[in-house]
């Protein structure tokens, strides 16, 4: 099972490596592209509206094995309890097309993310907006950005590329490092990093 999970998760990467970061459309000490949405409920979510706090991106899809890693151990959950306590702006977006896997009905999604436990807004991108606008290509894919609106960070959730829960324990989450490291006032050590997990089923 383990090997197997590198395999994947090498497959995974070396897909993604070039694309990841060659866009041209987000980058580190860039501003965050902008963008106007609702969530699951229907509310509007407007990231200019969270100027001033650090806000957290998050590419999801609950079918993801490497996904499901992190919510079916409580690990991206305890991160965004953690992080939320402290004024963290968490949102968790699924770019999955209509009718393909990941796809979620919002009222459903809704209904996952209280299963779940989340404490973050989940957004429904059937048409891909954001997770194009953002140059996103699996999940999950992690963005962090600053009070200015800034991307301070970018890329996996941690340096160990595999589907296995077991792995998590020995991990460097890059995520909570960085917030840690922004919080506290100090430069983001690793800025960027390279995303592992399955690919985004964007609407065709």
């Amino acid at each position: 099972m383990k090997i197997r999970s590198l395999v994947l998760a090498t497959v995974a990467i070396g897909s993604m490596a070039v694309a990841f970061g060659s866009t041209g459309k987000v980058s580190v000490g860039a501003s965050a592209p902008a963008f106007v949405t609702v969530d699951s409920t229907g509310k509007s979510v407007k990231l200019e509206d969270y100027k001033g706090k650090y806000v957290v991106l998050e590419w999801s899809n609950f079918g993801c094995p490497f996904v499901q890693k992190h919510y079916n151990s409580g690990n991206m959950q305890s991160l965004q309890k953690k992080y939320t306590a402290k004024g963290v702006v968490w949102l968790t977006i699924f770019s999955s097309g209509e009718g393909q896997q990941g796809n979620y009905q919002p009222a459903e999604l809704t209904k996952l993310g209280a299963q779940k436990k989340m404490s973050s807004k989940l957004i429904p991108d059937p048409q891909g907006t954001l997770g194009k606008l953002y140059g996103a290509k699996n999940t999950p894919t992690m963005y962090v950005i600053n009070p200015e609106g800034n991307i301070i960070y970018m890329g996996g959730i941690d340096d160990k590329p595999t589907s296995d829960e077991e792995d998590i324990a020995t991990a460097k989450n890059y995520v909570a490092a960085a917030l840690d490291e922004a919080l506290a006032g100090k430069p983001v050590t690793t800025p960027v990093s390279r995303p592992y997990g399955c690919g985004i089923h964007y609407k065709n």
